[in-house]
């Protein structure tokens, strides 16, 4: 099952996204700058042990006609069985309830969102996220990440 995330799943949403993190595959992310943002937070859970998070993914809206695709992280046991695609669509739902034209994502894995219909931009065709997020980045300025939009 996909729902909004809870206050008290945030360390589960953390334990989750941390062997991705030592792979190079997801930005470090803090406890705090999860609680921030947990409203943003869709996550996957299994139907009779609903306090275990076997996936998760953020949409956070950056401006008044686009929002982010953030931390997507499935479980070894949920990939390659739509989990992953799942997530992003509850995503791309909420972001067309909520008006937003063009999502975006950053990401080391842009063959996944290619396949669901996302196309490769330039970085610097996204100047709110570069100044907001990026700028503050361990890697800034040689990000290794790829910038994909999908128009909704």
């Amino acid at each position: 099952m996909i729902r909004k995330a809870l206050v008290n799943e945030i360390p589960e949403i953390k334990r989750l996204i941390e062997p991705f993190v030592k792979e190079g595959l997801i930005l470090p992310k803090s406890l705090l700058s999860l609680y921030t943002s947990v409203r943003d937070f869709w996550v996957l859970v299994d139907d009779e042990d609903q306090g275990t998070i076997h996936g998760c993914c953020a949409l956070q809206v950056s401006w008044v006609d686009i929002a982010e695709i953030r931390t997507l992280a499935v479980g070894k046991a949920f990939q390659k069985i739509g989990a992953g695609r799942s997530l992003v669509n509850a995503c791309i739902d909420e972001a067309s309830q909520l008006g937003v034209k063009k999502l975006f994502t950053l990401t080391y894995v842009p063959g996944f969102f290619e396949k669901m219909g996302f196309a490769e931009v330039d970085k610097t065709s996204l100047p709110n996220k570069i100044w907001a997020d990026c700028i503050h980045c361990q890697y800034f300025p040689d990000c290794r990440e790829t910038a994909l939009v999908y128009q909704i």
